[in-house]
């Protein structure tokens, strides 16, 4: 009797489904961000990823190298980077990354300045970037040629990350620095601190698409069914802070508590019209947004690489066809 019932209970348990391995996204943030990327957050937190039926772990590192060298190194299925070091890396030889959507393909940032009325009073300033080259260097170009400002009159100084910036800013380093209006308000409370270039007159004069979530072909091939998930997690979620600033408000309060409430209505106000309500990448966007990267010296006498190198539209298309297209009422803007 006893051989029976383990042979019975061997072939129940053989018979049990395999739990699914978690599906692994890389993010370059330690807490969920203060700009629309926080959705990836607040979609597993609010259980956007359960319903859509996949197991999202989140793999956390700094900055976009760390991000595409733990996916390439199979340390995650999926990362969040910026769209430069996609093609950097599709320039270099990389054949198996492909972007599949994106979370925040339009970053909410802002010129701020130190003791600055306005943004013509820059000439001759220091204005703190990423790194020569760096995505916030070419966009914060951009912007300043459209508002009149000769890039060549500044002293361009390399900070690193945003936050390091926005230090350099309150202590007098710099006189100027892009950040996110997240950052923005982290700082806003001293009286020498003000906007040069508002969120809305940064992206008109640069409406480029600077990130996206990568895969690799492999994962594609062998878990399409999950990136599928968790495109449709996310688009759902953004939807859903779309059609309702609140939800996104009331979620931000249990993902970050240490933010002021009236910050983050503020924030969220911002963020109309910015949310990937439609997974945030489509073919004209992506060609646009690397033809004007090509324009970089970063990319000098390199040609680009047809889109289908580097970006996959099929798992979105499959779940914009399964949930439907966005309600024209919230079709983002920018």
């Amino acid at each position: 009797m006893k051989r029976r019932l383990a042979v019975v209970a061997l072939a129940t348990l053989l018979a049990a489904p395999v739990a699914a391995e978690p599906f692994r996204l890389i993010v370059t943030d330690m807490e969920a961000p203060l700009v629309p990327n926080s959705v990836m957050e607040l979609a597993e937190q609010e259980g956007y990823f359960d319903r859509a039926g996949v197991d999202v772990e989140f793999v956390r590192v700094q900055q976009t190298p760390l991000a595409m060298a733990a996916l390439r190194s199979g340390e995650g299925e999926m990362a969040n980077v910026a769209l430069e070091a996609l093609l950097q890396a599709t320039a270099q030889g990389a054949t198996d990354l492909r972007g599949v959507m994106s979370p925040n393909k339009s970053l909410p940032y802002l010129i701020a300045g130190r003791d600055l009325a306005a943004v013509g009073d820059l000439a001759g300033k220091r204005f703190g970037i990423g790194r020569i080259g760096s995505v916030d260097h070419l966009l914060s170009t951009k912007v300043l040629e459209a508002a009149g400002v000769d890039p060549a009159g500044l002293e361009m100084i390399a900070l690193g990350q945003p936050q390091a910036r926005a230090q350099a800013l309150l202590a007098g380093q710099i006189d100027a620095t892009t950040m996110s209006i997240g950052s923005f308000t982290a700082i806003d409370d001293d009286p020498a601190i003000s906007v040069l270039v508002d969120v809305e007159d940064y992206y008109r004069a640069a409406p480029i698409l600077s990130k996206l979530n990568v895969v690799r072909t492999e994962t594609l091939a062998s878990r399409g069914k999950d990136v599928e998930a968790v495109i449709e997690a996310i688009t759902l979620a953004s939807r859903d802070f779309a059609a309702d600033p609140k939800k996104w408000v009331s979620a931000m309060q249990k993902a970050r508590p240490d933010v002021d409430v009236a910050d983050l209505e503020l924030l969220a106000a911002v963020f109309a019209g910015s949310w990937s309500i439609d997974g945030g990448i489509s073919a004209p966007e992506l060609e646009a947004a690397q033809a004007w990267l090509h324009e970089g010296e970063d990319f000098a006498g390199i040609a680009p690489a047809p889109l289908d190198a580097w970006a996959d539209l099929a798992p979105l298309d499959a779940v914009i066809a399964r949930i439907g297209a966005p309600d024209p009422a919230i079709v983002p803007t920018r």
